[in-house]
This record gives structure tokens, sequence and C-alpha cells, in this order.
């Protein structure tokens, strides 16, 4: 496989790879921000679930979401700022932008995520 799908200069085996083993491994907000984009861009469904916060992960639309991540063309992952989220921090957010081609056209995603911890390890809460 070449370099991950979350942009880093690593090979997936080396980045998220790890954390999609063990959500224990992502050690920032932003790890785990680079790990989920991963997950959409290889149909991780059960992965995306597990690293969502368990007041707000969307059981019904599981099948929805994992066939909108397998129907698009993931192109890449621009982290745009971060603020906390670091190993010793309890909250934390990423600013991204994710590009994908829906078949039709190039399509941007821009969120401000929340992160958490729960459990000892990093969620995604929310959109800020």
């Amino acid at each position: 496989m070449n370099n991950c799908p979350c942009g880093s200069s690593s090979m997936y085996e080396q980045c998220c790879k790890p954390i999609h083993q063990n959500i224990h491994n992502a050690l920032t907000a932003e790890s785990l921000m680079r790990s989920r984009y991963t997950a959409y861009t290889l149909g991780k469904i059960d992965y995306l679930m597990d690293s969502h916060h368990s007041s707000t992960r969307p059981f019904k639309e599981k099948k929805e979401i994992l066939k909108w991540a397998k129907s698009m063309h993931w192109m890449r992952l621009e982290i745009l700022s971060t603020t906390n989220g670091l190993q010793n921090d309890i909250k934390g957010t990423v600013e991204f932008n994710a590009f994908y081609h829906d078949g039709k056209q190039v399509q941007r995603l821009h969120e401000n995520s929340s992160f958490v911890k729960e459990h000892d390890h990093w969620v995604y809460k929310s959109e800020v």
C-alpha cells in the first residue's frame, strides 16, 4: 500500500492501521481524526462506530454511512487547525477539509470536530 490515506508520509501499516486495530493507539485528537478519515476511505464502519462517542453514535445509520463512504472516491484530507487534543488533554478540536469525488464532481466536506476522551481513549463527539 502507498502512503496512508490520511495524508501522512507514513505507510498505512505504520500510521492508521495500528489505531484501527487498537483505538488506544490514537494518542491525540488529530491522530484519531486521521484514522477516522482513513476508515471512511477503507469502509471500516465498525471502527467508525467504535471511535464515535457513545452519546452521539449513529447506530441506526450504520448501513447508510457505509454505503455512502463506499460510493465516494476519497481524494485527500487537509488538517486546517487543532486546539488542544494532545496526549494529556481530555478534549480538543480538529478543523479539516476532506475532499472526495461523488461520481459527478469534487466535493469538500469542511468540519470543525470536537473530540473527547471516553474510557481513556479519544473519540469523535460532534461538529463544533
